[in-house]
Formats: C-alpha cells, structure tokens, sequence
C-alpha cells in the first residue's frame, strides 16, 4: 500500500470515528477506488450511506464487506438493520440469524454488545408487527430479543404491552411486574401495572402501584389521576 492510500484510508476513519460523515465518505471512497480488498473500509462507508438514507448504496456497502469477510458480524448486523429499513424482513431476519450462529461459533455464545443489537432488530420487527394490530407475531419476536437481552427493561415493557393489547392481561402483569423487580423507579411500568391490576379487579394494588409512583416521581399527574379515577 503506498503513502497516498495509506493516508486517505487513515483520514477516513479518523473522521467516520468522529461521525464527520461527509468527509469520512470523501477519503473511504477515494481508498476503494484503488483498493478493494478492505472489508471494513466497505463496512464504514455503508454506515455512511445509510446515515443519509442512501440504503440501496448502503446495501451493496455491506454486502460487498461481506464477500471480503464473510465472518464479518458488525457488517452482517448493518445489512440486517438497513435490510429492516428498506421493507425486506425475512432477509433481515435471515441475515441477523446467520450472523448469530457466526459470531457464536467458537465459543456457543455471543458477546453483549452483538446480543443487544440482536435484541433491538428482533424489538424493531415486534413493533412493526404491533403496528399492524399482529399482536401474536409482535409477542414472538418482543420474547426473541427479551432472550438475548433479558435485562432489557424497555423490551420487556413492549412485550406486556402487547400481552395486554392481545387480551392476555395476566401474563401481561406478570411481565410488569419482572419488570418493577428489575427496575423498581421505572414508573412507567409501575403506571401500566398499575392499569392492567385495575382492569383485572385488583383495585387495592392497583392503587398500590400508583401511590408509589408519587413516591419515586412526586406531582405525576398520570398517578394522581388514575388514584382519583379508582
């Protein structure tokens, strides 16, 4: 590699790393016009491109990363999201899943920052589910990411809300109530608890869980109204 490609390639990541973006794409360009054989270089430049929306450039980025490196799990996790993006979810799928079963190869497992991304792909597919009134379909891919990020209480909070929009109200509560055992300031979920015990009949401890919402945030007016409401 000679000093001139050397140096556009190290100025284009100093600046993607910097999320300057416009000329992070100047110098990563000007790196693959002359040497196609860094998957990363590819990689960072389809982060650029789906950054401005350009998601079929982006597309081709990350695949064209994957070809140099099929082992390539970040490149793989950006194809599936922008895949996500772009209306395709059964490649997304098929990409995050493949990606998966790669990154875990060695070791049967993958590590947190690949299962939180995980995680947030399979919410993003549960909430275009629930958007669309599949409350079924939204609860199985809100329990996949909850399997990969277990400790994820706004995950968890998004399949009780889909529990309880499909009429499951108590395994809505149990979930809610998971969630109060990790997070017990979370008020949202106290709030939503609170609302599923209430139509549940459970008045007492419904009122319970507002009351110590007042205690944790003082004045909230969803609290005080739901306690005058009961």
């Amino acid at each position: 590699m000679d000093d001139t490609l050397k140096q556009a390639l190290a100025l284009g990541r100093g600046y993607y790393l910097k999320k300057e973006y416009g000329l992070a794409e100047q110098y990563l360009t000007e790196v693959v016009e002359q040497n196609q054989s860094f998957a990363d270089v590819y990689n960072m430049l389809g982060v650029v491109y789906h950054d401005q929306g350009q998601y079929q450039k982006a597309l081709r980025a990350f695949e064209a990363a994957l070809r140099i490196n099929p082992g390539y799990t970040d490149a793989a996790l950006n194809l599936a999201v922008t895949y996500n993006d772009t209306g395709k979810y059964k490649e997304a799928q098929e990409t995050y899943r493949h990606a998966l079963s790669r990154s875990g190869a060695s070791h049967g497992k993958l590590d947190r920052f690949v299962q939180g991304k995980l995680a947030n792909m399979y919410a993003e597919i549960g909430d275009v589910y629930l958007s669309s009134g599949l409350y079924l379909e939204a609860i199985e891919e809100y329990r996949r990411a909850l399997a990969l990020g277990p400790t994820f209480v706004d995950l968890r909070a998004k399949l009780a809300g889909a529990l309880r929009d499909a009429g499951q109200r108590e395994a809505a509560i149990a979930e809610y109530e998971e969630i109060v055992r990790q997070a017990p300031t979370y008020v949202p979920a106290r709030l939503n608890l609170g609302l599923s015990l209430y139509a549940s009949g459970r008045r007492e401890e419904a009122a319970q869980q507002w009351q110590r919402v007042l205690e944790i945030s003082p004045g909230n007016r969803n609290a005080e109204m739901y306690l005058q409401m009961s």
